[in-house]
């Protein structure tokens, strides 16, 4: 049997990701609560660039503004680098509202 994430959807990195500037506190089953840094947001997931004791396939809990508690699991990483996939994609409204939330600048927000 295999373990880990069984995800429909398997390589969105093509997706425009959006620079952020977000500190979180994730919930881990193994780890408990971990600090993470979110470096860029996509509608499909997000990277973070302080993921030391995370591995591919792991699953962990975030809270993100105008969703609230969504699940994602590692698809990647690389040095202290993780990617995350979203277990469901967000609708584009609200993440349009999450990156008006979490990137306040309007210079720093790709054009829509």
């Amino acid at each position: 049997m295999t373990a880990g994430a069984n995800l429909s959807v398997t390589d969105l990195r093509r997706a425009a990701r959006h620079p952020v500037d977000f500190p979180v506190i994730v919930e881990h089953n193994t780890h408990g609560d971990i600090d993470l840094h979110v470096a860029n947001i996509s509608a499909h997931g997000f990277m973070v660039d302080d993921a030391k004791r995370l591995q591919r396939g792991d699953r962990v809990i975030i809270r993100l503004p105008v969703v609230g508690r969504i699940e994602a699991y590692v698809i990647w990483t690389r040095d202290e680098r993780a990617g995350f996939q979203f277990e469901r994609i967000i609708r584009f409204d609200d993440f349009m509202a999450i990156i008006d939330t979490l990137q306040p600048n309007p210079r720093l927000r790709r054009p829509r």
